[in-house]
């Protein structure tokens, strides 16, 4: 075995110079919208079921002390709690929606095709449905707590 180079030496044009600071590799992927919408599923599912769990337990509560729960449920008429509100109602139309979607995208012969298109009008009608029902919302939590 022979440990002879072919006339090349570090200095020459053809052996790339060592950096001094290496640069961090960088992935090309940055994303892609149905990507996100995975993730955004992923995250309203998992609310959407903690809300379910809390509302089980509470409402369980009424049948071991009904003045435990009335105490409870007081708890939950605040500001804060108002806008949870909100967000589980913004989280249920995005599960529901985007669940539409990925049903049309798994049994539609045409699904993977479209399924660009149809996260944009999921986006669109989520729009459309979410600026009217926070307005309704935000007067109604104006009107309890100012």
């Amino acid at each position: 075995m022979s440990t002879q180079t072919s006339g090349l030496t570090p200095g020459s044009p053809a052996v790339p110079a060592l950096r001094a600071h290496p640069s961090r590799r960088r992935s090309l992927y940055r994303g892609d919208p149905g990507m996100w919408s995975w993730v955004l599923h992923r995250i309203t599912g998992a609310t959407i079921f903690f809300f379910l769990l809390v509302h089980v337990l509470d409402t369980a509560l009424v049948r071991v002390s009904p003045q435990a729960y009335n105490e409870v449920i007081n708890t939950y008429k605040t500001p804060i709690v108002g806008l949870m509100e909100m967000g589980l109602v913004a989280a249920v139309l995005y599960h529901a929606l985007n669940g539409i979607r990925v049903i049309l995208i798994d049994f539609w012969q045409h699904g993977p095709k479209y399924q660009r298109l149809m996260l944009w009008i999921v986006i669109g009608v989520w729009l459309a449905v979410m600026i009217p029902a926070l307005g309704v919302l935000g007067m109604h939590m104006a009107e309890r707590f100012l």
